[in-house]
């Protein structure tokens, strides 16, 4: 996974979702991130119940896409998430016009067909 800058990231994520225009998904999570590289190990209740607070720095965001193939992520932090918003939006409002519209006739079709053969 290629860990970018915000700029970087929103550039490699127009790249990526004009090359799936044709063919293909680009997939994006978005979570919170806490810093953290690798895994906690399990605690006993007892240690459990000591260490229930924890204590948080400035929170930030992970945002993650991929196409299957390549991934890219990038650490959005708190000061900064209004302006990534605002392009990240514009980036997917730019990229997003080949969207398909649901055919609702169909997916009346095969719920009545469920609910006659219930």
């Amino acid at each position: 996974m290629v860990l970018l800058d915000n700029d970087g990231f929103l550039t490699q994520l127009t790249y990526l979702l004009q090359k799936s225009r044709t063919a293909g998904s680009v997939y994006i999570t978005v979570k919170k991130y806490n810093g953290q590289t690798r895994p906690k190990p399990r605690a006993s209740k007892k240690h459990a119940k000591l260490t229930s607070v924890e204590h948080e720095g400035e929170s930030k965001c992970l945002f993650r896409a991929t196409n299957g193939k390549k991934k890219l992520s990038t650490i959005v932090n708190t000061k900064d998430v209004n302006r990534f918003q605002l392009a990240y939006a514009n980036v997917l409002k730019a990229n997003m016009d080949n969207l398909k519209k649901r055919d609702k006739k169909v997916e009346k079709s095969k719920a009545n067909k469920a609910k006659a053969t219930q």
